[in-house]
């Protein structure tokens, strides 16, 4: 399925960020086994959050395994200067890459570049960034990732407020996917699912659990419920 169609449907995008990676391809090898098909890699530069995690060789390392499974890579750049890296990214097989409103001062013309680059473009908000800062970039973004905790680590608690920040992003921008990234598990799934977004990123929900195939099952099954 083209990667257009895939962020198009509600998915639950395990963050490779939690994994083992000693074992990343099996693991992804079991979320996708379990259903995953949207695979999102958490990129920090140490200067935009305070960690610095991984690069394009990374994400280029199961690249070809996700897509022959029938999946997407989902790109998420947490850095300064996110327009100098979008090639690179293109290059290893990202299907959808996403930069900060907040690291951009020429948001809309980074994401023409991921557009160029022949992938979907996404731009994300911090929980301190209002949904209408992104209320001029419907023409330009696929997608809008709003952040429910302050980027940087994972295992963060969700903010309780942003079900109602992704209704507020809705109006901003009517016409891109609404991904949430933070504190997303089978507790706090429902309540994003129930105000619009369709595309929901777990790490340590999924992968610090023993089991991360069954714990993506029970993610995906509570986001379904809530959105029937």
């Amino acid at each position: 399925m083209p990667a257009r169609d895939l962020f198009g449907e509600r998915h639950v995008a395990p963050s490779i960020l939690s994994a083992d990676f000693s074992r990343l391809g099996a693991q992804v090898e079991e979320v996708m086994a379990a259903g995953a098909r949207v695979i999102h890699v958490d990129v920090m530069d140490g200067h935009f959050v305070p960690p610095i995690t991984m690069g394009p060789l990374i994400a280029g390392s199961i690249a070809d395994q996700v897509h022959e499974a029938g999946g997407a890579i989902d790109v998420h750049l947490m850095i300064d200067r996110p327009a100098d890296h979008v090639a690179e990214f293109a290059k290893i097989g990202a299907d959808c890459i996403t930069a900060h409103f907040e690291a951009d001062p020429h948001i809309s013309r980074t994401l023409g570049a991921i557009r160029e680059a022949g992938c979907l473009a996404g731009v994300a908000i911090n929980p301190g960034t209002p949904a209408t800062a992104v209320g001029e970039l419907n023409e330009y973004a696929d997608l809008v990732l709003c952040m429910s905790v302050n980027p940087g680590w994972g295992g963060q608690s969700f903010i309780a407020s942003s079900p109602g920040k992704v209704r507020r992003i809705r109006e901003a921008v009517p016409s891109p996917v609404i991904e949430m990234d933070g504190g997303i598990d089978a507790d706090t799934v429902g309540s994003v699912a129930e105000a619009g977004a369709s595309l929901f990123v777990a790490g340590s929900a999924v992968f610090g659990d023993p089991e991360p195939g069954e714990a993506f099952k029970r993610i995906a099954a509570a986001a379904s419920a809530a959105a029937a």
